[in-house]
């Protein structure tokens, strides 16, 4: 059993090492996070060659994704049948689910047909393997849908213990205590898109009742890349068909021998074969790659019609509504929203780690184009000001990792007063709650005395805010701590120049004839 025990040991530790930096990947006390679940994304494949081809550029954060190629080159698919975790998901529940047999529009040239568009996208300017990248998959259903519903199920569950216990429920706070620092989410929040992110997970789940590992071998994206590289690989089954007085190994393999003869860019190397073989003929060796094993061949029509398919896609995908482009905000260091979009990879790790609930996954505000990706709304949580948890979390530099200094003077957007809601505007009632949670040291919102002209015709003394703009790096937190009911008297607005404010030492403080009382409104 050496082999197949050695498959198993490495895919349950790998699931392990996931959900531990999944886990750490969070806010526990400490503004830097040492190991994060980034690490899977930096060893993806597919998450390099997408960023390659839509970024025409190279990143070392991506070395291991290199490396990971390579490997595959030289060993076969292993990565889908040693490390993805959500193959190991898969290979957990799969022999409780009884089978049907494969569904008929997934056989033959299915995968192409989703990874060919989406790389061809990805050339043409839309870099959307962020959505069907398993790992990622895996992430999202995690961070949005399971991770918040058990910290509030525990959170819940110790309540109605503390209600039993009465005055023993200190014998059992160092438990939850732990519970706490160590496993529980920093805060419960649910995200849009929760339902969607579990859905998609449960529908590949699902996808086990008609065939082992049907969406490994079937659809995904990042398998189907590993399998066209492995085709290449000298490491080789013999024999390479079924032998014709057995066949047992057409029901060992979860992926290959679904024909007669073993199709190598979907061989896992399980080792089932070797180690279940009831002759002991199935041996692994490095040899020659057989003639015309080698070469892609999806076929002329799979290959043009996944070019036509992946150009279209990054024609209609880029439409975004203009309204909610104006209150499109992204995290602190993004600057430009083409090439942010270029480098997501719609993981979600910077919406877990975020330390004030500020980002949520886009739905549309972005297009479709935008689909997951992170964005601040303001109304429900702020950035930090000293946090830059975000952007040591991304695993690609779309959210660029900085020092608390150089973050605090980036950009993300400007505070503009609603003169139709701001109390002191509305309703000439004096209210400087934004001023005083401003954090910018020198305070981009201040107030002055201002005489007003009541609905009744009185005249009244009021403190009006202001914002001063060449501070001002719209953190959010004055639309978060904004009194008012529903609408903020205060909005946060895209910008289009997101160039970082000066430094401190660099700025005098504006005199108050020179700041910018209201320049939308």
């Amino acid at each position: 059993m050496k082999k197949t025990t050695s498959a198993r040991i490495s895919q349950l530790l790998f699931l392990a090492l996931f959900l531990i930096l999944f886990v750490k990947t969070e806010y526990r006390g400490n503004d830097q996070v040492g190991a994060a679940v980034n690490s899977f994304f930096r060893a993806d494949p597919l998450v390099l060659v997408s960023y390659v081809l839509s970024t025409r550029a190279f990143t070392w954060l991506l070395l291991p994704a290199l490396v990971t190629t390579v490997a595959t080159a030289l060993l076969g698919r292993f990565f889908c049948g040693w490390i993805c975790p959500l193959g190991t998901v898969l290979d957990l529940v799969t022999t409780r689910i009884r089978k049907r047999g494969p569904l008929p529009f997934l056989t033959g040239n299915a995968k192409y047909w989703l990874l060919l568009p989406l790389l061809f996208a990805a050339l043409f300017g839309v870099n959307l393997t962020g959505l069907f990248d398993p790992i990622a998959l895996l992430l999202r259903a995690l961070t949005f849908s399971v991770y918040p519903l058990l910290g509030d199920g525990v959170r819940q569950v110790w309540v109605g213990l503390y209600r039993v216990i009465g005055d023993g429920r200190d014998t059992i706070a160092p438990a939850y205590a732990i519970l706490r620092d160590y496993l529980l989410p920093f805060r419960d929040t649910f995200y849009p898109l929760a339902f969607t992110s579990l859905f998609l997970f449960a529908g590949i789940v699902f996808l086990e009742r008609y065939e082992t590992r049907s969406w490994c071998r079937r659809l995904c994206p990042l398998g189907t890349l590993l399998g066209v590289v492995g085709r290449f690989s000298p490491l080789r089954r013999a024999p390479v068909k079924l032998c014709g007085d057995c066949g047992a190994c057409r029901e060992l393999c979860p992926t290959s021998f679904d024909r007669e003869l073993l199709q190598q860019d979907e061989c896992i190397l399980c080792m089932e074969c070797s180690l279940h073989c009831p002759h002991q003929r199935v041996r692994f060796r490095l040899a020659s790659p057989l003639p015309g094993d080698q070469a892609f061949q999806p076929g002329r029509r799979v290959l043009l019609g996944g070019l036509a398919a992946g150009f279209f896609a990054s024609r209609l995908f880029r439409f975004r509504d203009p309204v909610a482009h104006a209150r499109l905000l992204r995290p602190p260091g993004v600057r430009d929203e083409a090439d942010f979009l270029d480098k997501c990879v719609r993981c979600g790790e910077c919406l877990k780690v975020c330390l004030r609930s500020a980002l949520y996954p886009a739905v549309l505000q972005a297009g479709v184009e935008g689909l997951y990706t992170p964005v601040v709304i303001p109304r429900l949580g702020y950035c930090e000001y000293n946090c830059t948890l975000c952007g040591q979390v991304c695993p690609t530099g779309a959210i660029p990792e900085l020092d608390p200094a150089r973050k605090q003077r980036e950009v993300i957007g400007k505070a503009v007063f609603d003169k139709n809601h701001c109390l002191p505007f509305a309703r000439q009632t004096d209210c400087i709650v934004c001023e005083e949670h401003c954090p910018i040291p020198q305070k981009a919102i201040r107030s002055r005395v201002e005489v007003q002209t009541t609905p009744d015709g009185r005249k009244v003394s009021v403190q009006v805010p202001y914002v001063v703009e060449s501070l001002c790096n719209g953190c959010g937190i004055c639309e978060y701590v904004c009194p008012l009911e529903g609408k903020s008297g205060i909005d946060i607005f895209a910008v289009k120049d997101r160039t970082p404010l000066k430094a401190e030492s660099e700025v005098s403080a504006p005199a108050d004839s020179q700041s910018t009382d209201d320049p939308y409104r």
